[in-house]
């Protein structure tokens, strides 16, 4: 006999955000998703380190990248929006060139993220 699992109450539930990034390049180059979250990544463990990010929930959103304008979101708990935002300004290079990223604002769902920051 299969049992059906209930559902997490709505209380329960991770409330998250959506944090919109942008990369600029020295270079002026186009960085692919890859190499891009591999920097986060590497930023997010050196600050707030594994157990911080485990609990922040973080999830770097792979259809929303725009590598022509170099944007993308990142799904975070909105606890942890600051920490991230702090971990980011400590990513100084992405793939040999030097880089500075800057986020450009949160949104609570992903459709009001992208209609607002990535078009």
């Amino acid at each position: 006999m299969l049992y059906k699992m209930k559902a997490f109450l709505p209380t329960l539930k991770e409330k998250k955000r959506y944090l919109a990034i942008e990369i600029l390049s020295q270079k002026n180059r186009k960085h692919s998703f890859t190499d891009v979250s591999k920097a986060i990544w590497a930023s997010i463990q050196g600050f707030i380190g594994s157990l911080g990010a485990g609990n922040a929930g973080i999830w770097f959103v792979e259809d929303k990248w725009r590598q022509n304008v170099q944007r993308g979101l990142i799904r975070v708990n909105n606890k942890f929006i600051d920490p991230l935002r702090a971990s980011l300004s400590f990513i100084k290079k992405v793939d040999n060139d030097t880089v500075m990223v800057n986020s450009i604002g949160a949104s609570g769902s992903i459709k009001k993220a992208e209609d607002k920051y990535l078009r």
